[in-house]
Formats: C-alpha cells, structure tokens, sequence
C-alpha cells in the first residue's frame, strides 16, 4: 500500500484570509522546506454553515489521497476542533475560539471583511450555525496542540487552556491575537502533525 501523500489544511478566522500573516508563514515553510506537502488555505465564506460545507467538500476531494492535517487560528481553530471531531485529523489550533458564538454576538450587522472587502450582515441564525458544530467534549485531546497567548486582546485566552487541558499546550504571556513570533513554529508544527 502506497503511502498518501501529506496535505496541510490551514483554516483562518473570523473575517481574515489566505493572505493572514500565520497563512503565509505555513504556507512559505512548505515551500522551502518541505515541498512535497500540498498546502491548502481557502478563503472561508463569512457563515458558520457554508465553512463548514465547504471544508466537509474539500476533504471529500482529498482524502483518499492524502494525509491530512490541519492548523486553525482563532474561528478557524474552533471550525478545527469540528473537524478532528468527524475525522480524527490532528490539530495546532492558535489563539483558537472557543465559544465563538458568544463573542460574535458583539459583531451582529454589517460587517465588513478587511482583506476581501466583502461586506455581509451577520444574523442571530448564524449564531446558531456556530452553536450546531460546537464540539463540547474532545475525544482525543492528544490530537491537539494549543500555541496561545495571554495578551490576546480578542478572546480570553483562559477558555482555550482549560478546554485542552490534556492537550500539549505552549502557552505564553503577553503577545496579541494574531500570535506574535508565530514564525518560531512552523518546523515543530509540522513534525507534531505528523506531515
């Protein structure tokens, strides 16, 4: 049996994209140093259900293939969590949301997305979207390795450490949401996943 081939899932947050600082630091990584990893980074659609309609068919596409692996960041680290719940993919999840569905009550209305300039209306039935695929209990916490910063200025830091508690964590004081010096990480996020 031919082993497949290895494929790095990297989903992105809230109103971010494929151009996110982290994104391309994972992506750029694999090219230089590891270019036989198919590096996949979509831009998510703004609703919780179209995401994970969409990374549901990406994964059909790839997984006979392939040997999947994924790094999520903020919402993308929470849509990550659903993921392992379904298939059993590890996970480096970074400054990821937790309750997504509380935060984002703050953002209901026009939105606006910073790098794609889509612009959409967040509704109460998106919040329950977020709620349907939240993962209340992790099967497997050694799937999962939480990079988290107590300066993040968007979500309490608290949440995720407490939630993947028997996971590897490296959790460090100060820094920001978007994860300060994530380029220290790359080679040990991939050889944790096993890429």
């Amino acid at each position: 049996m031919t082993k497949k081939a290895p494929l790095l899932l990297y989903i992105h947050g809230f109103n971010s994209s494929p151009l996110s600082l982290k994104a391309q630091v994972m992506s750029d990584y694999c090219q230089s140093h590891r270019p036989d990893i198919k590096v996949l980074i979509p831009q998510m659609p703004c609703f919780p259900q179209q995401a994970a309609e969409l990374l549901q068919q990406l994964i059909q596409s790839y997984k006979a293939d392939y040997r999947i692996a994924l790094v999520g960041s903020s919402l993308g680290g929470y849509l990550s969590t659903w993921l392992n719940a379904q298939y059993g993919f590890k996970a480096v999840l970074v400054n990821p949301a937790v309750r997504p569905y509380e935060l984002l009550l703050d953002f209901l209305g026009e939105q606006e997305n910073p790098y794609t300039f889509e612009r959409y209306t967040l509704e109460h039935k998106h919040i329950d979207e977020l709620k349907s695929l939240d993962v209340t209990e992790l099967n497997n916490p050694q799937d999962f390795w939480l990079l988290q910063q107590e300066g993040d200025e968007v979500l309490d830091y608290r949440q995720a450490v407490a939630k993947y508690a028997h996971s590897r964590q490296t959790v460090e004081t100060d820094g920001d949401h978007s994860f300060v010096g994530f380029e220290r990480f790359p080679e040990q996020i991939i050889e944790f996943l096993e890429l």
